[in-house]
């Protein structure tokens, strides 16, 4: 079994993506380092709007230190090569994910969209992660993005265990399937670009 199935991802990664990626070595490690930042900033803002959920608050709390942790990692490595942190760029895939989103109707629908939504990012990353840490020549990069690597699966878990904790598991399984269709379809035209994580 391919780790893209054990995640659930309907549509590998393009392989020539960390070729790209190996060659804009700066620009990549600079939208990592914005996701990380952008990943510890949902999980501040999905406590804030769901502050009656407790397990919800206690789970993702200390995701928001490692999240920001891990943009402290990254900003530190490209310190050490002389690497200037870049400008943010727009996430063609992070927003498209948003466009899909149930709108109107009942508001657990968006709470369970908002979970969903997160469990495909960690995965993704998860899954280009695992390339950038089997495909770049760098040695110490290899390890330092198969720590990366093991952190975003656990994520992953963590999302799809706090739907099945809010939802009966029969909802939460039929909807994540119709998310794992959509997101191949964005993926598919998403231009394969060295430059982005997405």
């Amino acid at each position: 079994m391919s780790k893209v199935s054990i995640l659930g991802l309907k549509l590998p990664t393009d392989p020539r993506w960390v070729n790209l990626a190996a060659i804009s070595l700066q620009d990549i490690l600079t939208d990592h380092a914005y996701c990380e930042q952008k990943a510890a900033s949902s999980a501040i803002s999905l406590i804030q709007r769901n502050p009656e959920r407790e397990r919800l608050v206690q789970e993702l709390a200390p995701i928001v230190t490692e999240e920001w942790g891990h943009f402290r990692q990254v900003l530190a490595e490209m310190k050490k090569r002389g690497l200037p942190l870049g400008k943010q760029r727009k996430d063609d895939y992070v927003n498209a994910l948003m466009d899909n989103r149930a709108k109107g109707g009942h508001p657990d629908d968006a709470f369970l969209d908002a979970l969903l939504i997160f469990a495909l990012i960690e995965a993704r990353s998860c899954e280009r992660f695992r390339l950038l840490s089997e495909g770049l020549e760098d040695e110490y990069l290899r390890e330092f993005y198969r720590r990366f690597m093991i952190s975003e699966a656990g994520h992953y878990r963590l999302f799809i265990d706090l739907a099945n904790e809010y939802f009966p598991e029969e909802k939460v399984r039929k909807r994540w399937e119709e998310w794992l269709k959509m997101e191949a379809e964005i993926l598919k035209n998403i231009e394969v670009r060295g430059d982005r994580m997405h």
